[in-house]
């Protein structure tokens, strides 16, 4: 029975409330409340029952042979614990949940590579107060010769522009 018994496991509220945000709040309350009720009354009681004295049993119990079948059940007596089934499942998920943390580590520091790059070019530009119409078409790679935009100069408002969305609710 000692190695069933639930492992004491130290939760660090402080750090998990300040993730929970405020209209979830009288939940994380009300769930720690009931954890640490469970926790105390769990606590209250030994780790391992109290040993039952046969011997002064069998002396004061005027019935022959009773205490010694008692004993025998008593003894005999096997609680099942059930088995766990979920934790595998919840280490699965966890790695599972863990590689695409990773993925999206790695895509995000790939993103952070490639703005900070952008932002390095941008900070070696000319200001814009000081750049000509010149500076700027090289800059920025424009071809207003060869090809040519409309004004407001935005994707959405050149010829032949095809909406990426519209794309994707055809194919769905």
């Amino acid at each position: 029975m000692a190695a069933r018994r639930a492992a004491q496991i130290n939760i660090n509220w402080t750090a998990l409330a300040e993730r929970v945000p405020e209209n979830q709040k009288s939940f994380f309350q009300a769930f720690k409340a009931k954890s640490d009720g469970y926790l105390r009354r769990m606590m209250a009681n030994p780790e391992k029952p109290p040993k039952i004295d046969w011997a002064f049993y069998k002396a004061h119990v005027p019935v022959a042979g009773m205490v010694d079948d008692f004993q025998k059940k008593f003894d005999a007596l096997q609680i099942p614990f059930p088995a766990d089934n979920v934790t595998p499942l919840i280490d699965q998920q966890e790695k599972e949940v863990m590689k695409s943390v990773e993925e999206f580590v790695r895509s995000s520091n790939g993103r952070i590579a490639e703005y900070d790059a952008e932002a390095t070019r941008l900070k070696g530009l000319i200001p814009y107060e000081q750049m000509t119409m010149e500076d700027f078409k090289d800059n920025f790679a424009l071809d207003p010769l060869n090809k040519p935009t409309f004004w407001p100069h935005t994707p959405e408002e050149q010829l032949g522009y095809e909406d990426p969305r519209a794309k994707q609710e055809e194919s769905h």
